[in-house]
């Protein structure tokens, strides 16, 4: 039978995701990716599933982690995202970290491939044409402005936003290992890991307080007019908002020194600042919770105060680009579709969930919703004790219009236990029940 296409706009991770879910059902795909005809702030090629942030799809725990949990049951539904991470990983300890590259490059070719995939290039400025019956918007925090303005101007809505950022990659050969070293967290290894993934850069107190100090005092970009009142997501703060917070907020955030051991000194570090490798090569890592809005030659002076990078060679600076997302529990409906035009269906970042694996589980969900729907029948939602069940519910019933905020996957969206199990029993139960039900599911 001929069916009409469905439409995706935006190849990224959630769009290449659902993209991927929609052709192996047998329903045609038609992806529609403005760049490079038209570029962002924060890309850098015309590749699909591009990474711009970090190259970490974090916690690959499946057992005592929400977000490792997600990994696993993306795994278990044939999710292209999680099987290029898993073939492109680098040593990163217990997270799943990618060659961003390498990982993209993947992706892209992997969709090219896809007979009823067609890939064209060009932005949709604007609403979609009346023709296009089935659409997937999945743009993303970089949502062009004319697609964005026809989205409020359609549902009322004013857009709420937040800033995302980028952290500095550096290259490997210009660290200094009399000062540095290798070691993950706790040695804790993770997927292709040895316990000594990550190049840790060690502070005394003396060397901490003065790089607190030209961080709070440093030059910042200034903020585009459109950007001054966008509120920061919690969860991925600039290192100087973090550093005006008070002495102590980086030592017990991203320089928190516990689980390391210096072996060039007898004595424990006061701060640590930890790389994490890039590239599958290892010869770029990227500075883990450094994200900035200094300008870039202050990053270059201020961060090679750090003992082990006063000769560093960055390959890319840090950056701030702001990230759009809709009041998704007020806007869409249970299969993700615009209540006010019900042929648009939402995914990824834009749906308000944080996170790479986050944002590419929404577009496998909307991806298999939409064909279903091409084809016919119903969907069937996973149940709210999976990790995929627990992050489409907040966004759509779960979580209060009034006070929506991004939010990634985690074990308190997820229903109780009616006995109170507590700590790492609590998370074993969670994903134990998570997977025995994903599996009647998926049957």
């Amino acid at each position: 039978m001929d069916r009409d296409p469905v439409h995706i706009i935006g190849g990224g991770l959630a769009g290449s995701e659902a993209a991927w879910q929609v052709a192996r059902r047998g329903v045609s795909v038609i992806l529609h990716e403005m760049r490079p005809d038209r570029s962002t702030d924060a890309h850098q090629t015309e590749c699909l599933a591009e990474l711009v942030c970090s190259n970490s799809f974090r916690s690959d725990d499946a057992e005592y982690n929400a977000v490792g949990l997600l990994h696993e049951e993306m795994r278990r539904c044939d999710s292209l995202i999680i099987a290029m991470a898993d073939r492109h990983k680098v040593p990163a300890g217990g997270a799943l970290a990618v060659d961003r590259d390498a990982f993209s490059n993947a992706v892209t070719v992997a969709l090219s491939e896809q007979d009823l995939v067609t890939v064209e290039r060009g932005e949709v400025d604007g609403l979609p044409p009346e023709s296009w019956q089935s659409v997937i918007v999945a743009t993303g925090p970089l949502t062009s402005p004319g697609l964005a303005g026809a989205i409020s101007d359609l549902t009322g809505e004013d857009s709420l936003a937040f800033f995302d950022a980028i952290a500095p990659i550096i290259h490997t050969d210009s660290i200094d290992f009399d000062k540095a070293w290798y070691q993950s967290r706790y040695d804790k290894p993770g997927p292709g890991g040895t316990g000594k993934d990550y190049i840790n850069c060690p502070m005394d107190r003396d060397e901490y307080i003065a790089f607190l100090g030209a961080i709070r005092d440093g030059e910042k970009t200034d903020f585009k007019e459109w950007e001054e009142n966008t509120p920061y997501f919690e969860g991925c703060l600039p290192i100087e908002v973090m550093a005006s917070r008070g002495e102590d907020t980086l030592r017990y955030g991203p320089m928190k020194p516990v689980g390391l051991t210096d072996p060039h000194k007898d004595e424990k570090s006061y701060a640590v600042v930890q790389l994490r490798q890039d590239n599958a090569l290892a010869t770029l890592y990227n500075m883990v919770g450094f994200q900035t809005k200094l300008k870039h030659g202050e990053q270059t002076r201020i961060f090679r105060m750090i003992p082990g990078l006063k000769n560093a060679s960055f390959a890319r600076l840090g950056g701030i680009h702001r990230n759009t997302f809709l009041n998704s529990p007020r806007l869409l409906d249970n299969e993700l579709r615009l209540k006010a035009q019900p042929r648009l269906r939402f995914a990824g970042q834009i749906t308000g969930v944080e996170g790479y694996v986050e944002s590419a589980a929404v577009g496998l969900l909307a991806g298999r919703m939409a064909a279903q729907e091409v084809l016919g029948g119903s969907f069937c939602r996973p149940p709210i004790t999976t990790a995929l069940g627990a992050l489409v519910n907040h966004i759509t019933d779960g979580a209060n219009s009034d006070t929506f905020q991004p939010m990634n996957v985690n074990f308190g969206l997820f229903p109780p236990f009616e006995n109170r199990i507590k700590g790492r029993e609590r998370k074993k139960a969670h994903s134990d029940r998570a997977l025995a039900d994903l599996e009647t599911w998926s049957a």
